[in-house]
């Protein structure tokens, strides 16, 4: 049986280098889609892991990285001054998918965003500059993105928990100001973290589908 590719990776931005893993399904992909992990996170996100491992088994490939250094972790972890800086968290995805471009392995390959918490602010702001196919958002915080959102261009899916009331009621504002196709979807019983049994499955099976349609 074929397994998944597998690998470690650096990228090498022109203020930070970033660790990543590449994960491509055996028979390869289409697309590869960027994770841009929430607040206090990284690419060690077991809820974003396990969605990834869901994409790379639909066919779709992932890039799991950090969108801050080691020393910007240690920061944030006392005082979480980065996870909120928006524009930081943008720019950082924005030189990574400029970065992921000039991989041979990205030359025949659409790119797509999955954003949580704070990480979707930046994955809908970055697309503004970066020529991506698709977004997801899983309880994310779109209207941090402000004044950009309508100029999203990607078919965007927004995926909240309908036990997470003002996070749903913040993505419902975003999805009005939104301009290019897009849904909101809730999934029942679930909370802002998906921590309820099959909440994340959900999740992951949204955002599989919405991927393999739009990469």
């Amino acid at each position: 049986m074929k397994t998944t590719q597998q690998r470690e990776l650096s990228i090498e931005l022109d203020d930070a280098t970033l660790g990543g893993e590449l994960w491509l399904p055996p028979e390869g992909a289409p697309g590869v889609v960027l994770f841009a992990h929430g607040s206090g996170s990284s690419r060690m996100s077991p809820r974003n892991r396990h969605v990834a491992g869901e994409l790379v088994r639909g066919g779709v490939g992932t890039l799991l990285f950090d969108l801050l250094t080691a020393a910007e972790e240690r920061r944030d972890r006392l005082d979480a001054s980065l996870r909120f800086d928006i524009g930081l968290l943008t720019r950082r995805l924005a030189d990574a998918t400029r970065w992921a471009r000039s991989q041979r392995w990205a030359e025949r390959m659409t790119l797509g965003y999955f954003g949580a918490s704070t990480g979707a602010a930046a994955a809908l702001a970055a697309s503004v500059e970066c020529d991506v196919n698709a977004i997801v958002s899983r309880g994310g915080r779109p209207d941090l993105a402000g004044a950009l959102l309508p100029r999203v261009r990607a078919p965007t899916l927004l995926i909240v928990g309908s036990h997470d009331p003002v996070v749903v009621d913040l993505n419902r504002r975003a999805l009005a100001a939104l301009t290019c196709e897009s849904r909101l979807e809730v999934v029942p019983g679930a909370t802002h973290l998906f921590e309820e049994p099959g909440t994340l499955d959900a999740v992951a099976a949204l955002a599989t589908a919405w991927f393999r349609r739009w990469l």
